[in-house]
């Protein structure tokens, strides 16, 4: 299996010309949500996405065409290869926490994840920040790891905590980095578009990474 190369053929398989109901942000959120709660109905699915029942029948029929999930009486849960991208997922990018607002970040609501080991594959955090606004958050604020401390790419000499430490001890408390981590901040006008941009971002950095 190629995860992210699967990831992204369930969320393409829409009819020539619709408008894509889901992301790949809500696959993976989907999957999370199936591996921890399981069995999930359509309606929690619906409600925790954000989507619409319609478009989460759409992408439930994905998952399962592509052999990800299988539905019961009970609900819908992973199957083995939903499990395996299910670890997988949990293996590269944290679960989510959520951020006070600050200078550090672009919106009311942020919350943060961390990629694990990609810290050489971070430039200037401009693809992180695309990544998020291209699925409707206002952007995502990228840190890398490094000798102990959060740091900016590209100001590795600048305190950007220096007026917001408890900015600093939230992040390393939660998500608790280590050398060559990369956390990334989605920021968005609700929650759950935060926390889209933010998984949106550290997929975007994963596939930089040449993730599989």
């Amino acid at each position: 299996m190629k995860p992210l190369r699967t990831l992204g053929k369930v969320a393409s398989k829409l009819a020539p010309g619709r408008a894509p109901y889901f992301i790949e942000a809500h696959l993976v959120k989907a999957l999370k949500i199936v591996d921890s709660e399981g069995p999930v109905g359509r309606v929690r699915l619906s409600k925790i996405l954000g989507l619409g029942e319609g478009a989460v029948r759409t992408l439930v029929k994905h998952l399962k065409n592509e052999g990800l999930i299988k539905i019961s009486r009970t609900g819908i849960i992973l199957t083995d290869s939903g499990k395996k991208l299910s670890s997988f997922l949990n293996s590269r990018i944290s679960s989510e926490t959520e951020v006070p607002q600050s200078s550090l970040t672009v919106g009311p609501f942020n919350i943060a994840v961390l990629v694990k080991n990609v810290a050489d594959h971070i430039k200037y955090g401009l693809e992180q920040r695309d990544a998020a606004i291209k699925v409707g958050a206002s952007g995502a604020t990228t840190l890398i790891f490094s000798h102990g401390g959060l740091v900016m790419p590209g100001a590795e000499g600048e305190d950007v905590f220096k007026n917001i430490p408890a900015i600093r001890d939230v992040l390393i408390s939660k998500l608790k980095p280590r050398e060559g981590d990369v956390v990334i901040i989605g920021s968005g006008n609700d929650r759950l578009t935060a926390e889209l941009g933010a998984i949106a971002a550290a997929l975007e950095t994963l596939k930089s990474a040449g993730d599989p």
